[in-house]
């Protein structure tokens, strides 16, 4: 871990600290034990940070956690001690758009929790929101008073408490966590996070991978000019983001050539996500439920993750350039969205425009030959607001915001280096081009003789019609 990764307080959080009993459920921490918890590692960076190698505790090849980050823990006793903030935070969602909302430690969605299984682990959760919370540990199995549903499981967290939960990482995978308290607001402000259990031993259903990352889907609805998030919105979001980040706020997902590759991918939005790679093909190895079996696996290029899913997905990385990745639902590639805005391709402003700009010079028409043209006007925006399709690649404006990002595939990218190599140098030849000569006749015309359709069978002459009328049993010539 690097030093200037996370803001620590004085003391050192991975040393060892002083006794601490724990709760046999979620439970409040008096004061007099409130000295002994773990300091809050504080993280308000959007990149993405290095993958953070155990120094304590059970071996594992840690995760790399797209614009994210991977909490720090001490050991106590045998015990895995985390503590997790949960408070109003402010996430730069792409340069020059800010938005504020809930999280945890400083960021939205919160940083990532690595486990190894058969680990006890205590997480101390500190509530600095303006009301109570929760968490739920989403797909673990663990003692029910543990659960973090409020009023069903347990008291929810007071503003300004703090509770400990505690339980055995029992099974290897991929989870989230999130609140199970005023969970429409929470969530719809960003308060989510990723979980990770790594196998304490070979594993014959999961496999070793050279590179391993993990990104949550989320979306907000942020009206252009403003920061906060609409929490009453059901499904017209206009923000579409991976871990509270939307393209080009994306970080590339970058990779050496020939590295088998893992993506753990988990959805807690309001509707389901095809999620596509191109250039290569992978198999889904795993779900919130665990390993899928090898029997049910089979190359795809699209996975579609629904509602409170997660999908891990394996390739190989053996075709070197810069792929595409990105959710295959149109709408969601974009940002600042207007969803009442009327069709107008096709339709001549020229004569309007005349006209308004005498009144209004800053008047812009939009939309008569399709939205690319957006891409590339620099269009006076409302303070804190992020472009709607945005984002220049070495051929021009790439057209894309929100859900997108690239992987990029390099041969001599060194192994455990994440550092961006810059835009991929195509071969000579390998690039498409404009064609500008005469259009060669295709070899297969000439096969087949004038055209590459028959010619059509005259229709005969003179056909003689009978018709038979269904009433009176009479014939019609």
């Amino acid at each position: 871990m690097h030093k200037d990764h996370f803001m620590v307080s004085r003391r050192n959080f991975l040393g060892r600290a002083g006794a601490i009993t724990a709760a046999a459920s979620a439970a409040a921490v008096s004061k007099v034990a409130l000295a002994a918890l773990p300091e809050p590692v504080i993280q308000t960076r959007p990149d993405t940070m290095p993958p953070l190698v155990p120094n304590t505790g059970q071996p594992y090849r840690p995760v790399v956690t797209l614009n994210g980050w991977t909490l720090p823990w001490r050991m106590n006793s045998g015990v895995k001690e985390f503590h997790l903030v949960a408070e109003p935070v402010v996430r730069e969602m792409t340069p020059g758009f800010k938005a504020h909302l809930w999280g945890y430690n400083g960021q939205s969605p919160g940083p990532t929790i690595e486990v190894v299984e058969g680990d006890r682990v205590r997480i101390f959760v500190t509530n600095r929101l303006p009301e109570v919370t929760s968490v739920h540990w989403h797909g673990q199995r663990l003692p029910n008073g543990m659960d973090g549903v409020s009023g069903l499981t347990q008291k929810a967290i007071a503003p300004g408490k703090t509770f400990v939960y505690e339980f055995v990482a029992r099974r290897p995978g991929t989870f989230m966590y999130h609140p199970h308290a005023d969970e429409m607001v929470q969530m719809a402000m960003g308060m989510m996070g990723f979980w990770i259990t790594h196998p304490k031993a070979k594993h014959p259903l999961i496999d070793e991978v050279d590179r391993d990352f993990v990104f949550l889907l989320n979306a907000y609805d942020i009206e252009p000019g403003s920061a906060t998030p609409k929490i009453m919105t059901m499904l017209d979001f206009n923000l579409w983001s991976w871990n509270s980040r939307i393209f080009p706020g994306i970080d590339p997902l970058v990779v050496r050539r020939g590295d088998k590759v893992r993506l753990r991918i988990g959805n807690l939005t309001m509707t389901n996500h095809p999620i596509h790679l191109h250039g290569h093909e992978f198999l889904v190895t795993g779900t919130d439920g665990g390993p899928t079996p090898k029997s049910t696996r089979w190359p795809e290029v699209t996975t579609d993750i629904a509602v409170g899913q997660m999908r891990q997905v394996e390739f190989l990385a053996d075709e070197e350039g810069d792929w595409a990745f990105h959710c295959h639902k149109s709408h969601h590639t974009m940002n600042a969205m207007g969803h009442n805005v009327p069709t107008m391709i096709g339709v001549d402003h020229r004569d309007v425009v005349r006209q308004v700009t005498q009144l209004v010079p800053d008047y812009m028409v939009m939309g008569e030959r399709g939205m690319h043209d957006m891409t590339e006007m620099e269009m006076p925006l409302p303070d804190n607001t992020a472009a709607m399709m945005t984002g220049t690649g070495p051929f021009g404006a790439v057209g894309m915001g929100g859900m997108f990002s690239v992987v990029k595939v390099r041969k001599d990218q060194k192994p455990g280096d994440y550092a961006d190599p810059g835009w991929f140098k195509h071969p000579p030849g390998t690039v498409a081009y404009e064609w500008s000569g005469a259009l060669a006749e295709p070899a297969r015309f000439k096969a087949e003789g004038v055209g590459s359709m028959p010619p059509l069978a005259k229709p005969p002459s003179g056909i003689e019609v009978t018709v038979r009328k269904p009433a009176g049993g009479h014939n019609g010539h």
